[in-house]
């Protein structure tokens, strides 16, 4: 692997702000398509859309799009639909995972459900969703239409599979690395994919980008499970210990119930299956993950994805946009310590 630049620990920017830079003029364009776009006469749809899409998140997905398109030296203007397309697809699956999991914060910030209501939340999400497969379908090309489309069947599939694994124990690593995959890493993957297909570029490079998407969703993934019982809750955009509260079975709770005394067995099967949680419970749960070394290893992971992610890219010529998003999967892993 030819190894990225190091993230300079006093640099300005980072990454993610790095490719902003890069990709200014898109980026703007796509901002504008996006504010653009999620506008309708029915008033309660633009407030509600505003609160969400236009008041936060850093545009992550829409970015790795954009990016890649110019990595490509893609010179039309599909991206632009294309990335505001994905941002779409995200913002509809977070309005509807918070009426599921009903947290008390998103992008720090109360969640609309808890403004607006469910229904409310739930009809947004699915004018979204309808804007977003508005805008692929204006693009003309198939292809990244069953791209994308493909990967927001796959996000509800990894919504429902961990839905149905909420508060089971039994729960295997195999299985929680499936929805993990669905849920969060297939719309990576699939950001990254289209670029290359509007491009017109060979196979290789469309399997390195999507494997560069799909390594980088897996990263961000882990290291969000990971944070939810290690962070702050300003790195997360969301409460610490959501996933705690709602009986999640991630990756940090699995591996310690695999070296867990009957007293820590004794302990997940009140806290998840039961339900039968204290003020002082998740303190304790932090606790019997940091010295089982579960956090650890999930970090461990994460960061072997992010390796991963960045040596895909090594097809590409060096150039300060490929670096960067090389840098950004490092990135991606530094939120916690």
């Amino acid at each position: 692997m030819n190894a990225p630049a190091q993230i300079r620990q006093d640099a300005a920017l980072s990454p993610a702000q790095a490719l902003w830079d890069l990709t200014g003029d898109n980026m703007a364009a796509v901002d504008a398509l996006i504010l653009d776009r999620m506008q309708s006469s029915v008033g309660l749809i633009p407030n509600l859309a505003q609160h969400l899409v236009g008041a936060g998140g850093k545009r992550l997905r829409p970015l790795l799009t954009v990016s890649a398109a110019q990595l490509c030296g893609y010179e039309g203007n599909a991206h632009h639909k294309l990335a505001a397309a994905v941002e779409f697809i995200h913002s509809a699956t977070l309005l509807h995972d918070d009426v599921v999991d009903e947290s008390a914060l998103r992008r720090g910030k109360k969640p609309a459900n808890l403004i607006w209501g469910n229904s409310a939340s739930i009809l947004v999400g699915d004018f979204l969703f309808a804007r977003a497969f508005n805008l692929m379908v204006e693009t003309d090309s198939m292809e990244a239409l069953g791209i994308l489309s493909n990967a927001s069947s796959v996000i509800a599939e990894g919504e429902v599979q961990q839905l149905a694994a909420l508060r089971n124990l039994a729960m295997t690593e195999a299985d929680y690395m499936r929805v993990i995959e669905a849920k969060t890493a297939a719309l990576f993957a699939a950001a990254t994919e289209v670029a290359p297909v509007i491009a017109e570029r060979p196979a290789a490079e469309r399997d390195a980008l999507r494997e560069y998407g799909l390594k980088l969703g897996l990263a961000f993934q882990l290291v969000d499970d990971a944070l939810d019982y290690g962070g702050m809750a300003s790195a997360l955009g969301k409460s610490v210990g959501d996933d705690f509260r709602e009986g999640k079975m991630t990756l940090p709770v699995i591996r310690s119930l695999e070296t867990a005394s009957d007293e820590g067995k004794a302990f997940w099967r009140r806290v998840i299956v039961d339900h039968d949680q204290q003020d002082v419970d998740l303190e304790k749960a932090v606790s019997l993950l940091r010295s089982s070394g579960a956090l650890e290893s999930t970090m461990d992971m994460a960061k072997q994805y992010s390796r991963d992610a960045a040596e895909a890219l090594d097809i590409f010529e060096a150039s300060p946009l490929r670096d960067t998003l090389q840098e950004l999967a490092g990135f991606v892993v530094s939120r916690i310590s």
